[in-house]
């Protein structure tokens, strides 16, 4: 674009180019000259309805500082919603570790009471002189941590209870219960010279002497193979303990248990008598593992 300029002062008439960088500098001081206005006035009326108090440019005012209110308003109040809700997760979760808790200390042969878990631990500590209030950001920073931490220790309890749970469960299918309540032994596990014939022979269990018709228990948990009369055993019982894990009571004067019972550690299963080979009214006890005999006293918790 070009200005030709004509004067009475000038001999001659002159040209001015003008280009699009003109053009756009122009324009760009323009705008920023009417946003310079715009803010100056503004502040300006703001400042002039304090000191009057003109109602019009007082409602304004207070309209755009109520808007600005209004979505601070929303925003705190949404945020509170999700730190509220954050807050009941944590409590559940809290509640829910409690009762890990307290069955975790049971599996572990701890009295619940001895770790108050429903209480809070003592805290104390001299008094800082240089302290400073969370602001709303930190707060909700601190409270995701702390709720992960929840959920990281709810994870690390549950797997405790799980192993606890388990072992529990192994324990119970391990032959550690006297079979005969109070019943003394008199015949180890190994040699011996045989009753009968005295000869050397290998002795398989343990014989527990013991009264006719005193009570035959279950060593451990598991499910009864077999209940019948065997020529040398007499009237036996076998229970199955998994993992090929068996234990066999024998000389029955009578068999309570049938096959495919579930017994449980410490169940009445049989009584005491003295049939099949046997000299006298007593319990003979074995332990196999994949059907070799083992020594019960391994296992059962003999009294010294």
């Amino acid at each position: 674009m070009n200005i030709i300029l004509v004067t009475s002062r000038l001999p001659t008439a002159r040209a001015i180019a003008i280009g699009r960088r003109h053009i756009l500098g122009a324009c760009i001081f323009l705008a920023t000259t009417v946003l310079g206005l715009a803010a100056l006035l503004n502040y300006a009326a703001m400042k002039y309805a304090g000191r009057t108090g003109k109602p019009l440019v007082f409602s304004f005012a207070s309209a755009t500082a109520q808007d600005d209110a209004a979505r601070t308003q929303s925003y705190l109040r949404d945020n509170l919603d999700v730190m509220a809700t954050r807050l009941g997760e944590m409590q559940a979760q809290i509640l829910r570790l409690d009762t890990l808790g307290d069955r975790v200390a049971r599996l572990a042969g701890f009295k619940p009471q001895e770790f108050m878990l429903e209480q809070s631990p003592g805290r104390g500590g001299a008094q800082s002189h240089v302290q400073e209030p969370l602001s709303f950001t930190e707060l909700a920073r601190r409270l995701d941590f702390v709720s992960r931490q929840v959920d990281d220790r709810s994870d690390r309890l549950g797997m405790l209870d799980s192993l606890l749970t388990q072992d529990r469960a192994r324990k119970q299918l391990l032959p550690s219960v006297l079979p005969i309540h109070g019943g003394a032994y008199n015949s180890n596990f190994g040699w011996r010279l045989d009753p009968f014939n005295g000869m050397q022979s290998f002795h398989e269990g343990i014989d527990f002497i013991a009264d006719v018709g005193a009570a035959v228990v279950a060593a451990a948990a598991g499910v009864v193979a077999a209940s019948e009369f065997h020529p040398q055993y007499g009237n036996m019982i076998e229970i199955d303990h998994g993992g090929g894990l068996v234990t066999r009571y024998a000389h029955c004067s009578t068999r309570l248990a049938r096959v495919g019972d579930v017994v449980m550690k410490g169940a009445k299963i049989a009584e005491v008598g003295s049939t099949g080979r046997a000299t006298g009214p007593h319990l003979h006890f074995e332990v196999r593992h994949h059907g070799v005999p083992q020594d019960p006293a391994r296992f059962l918790r003999l009294s010294s």
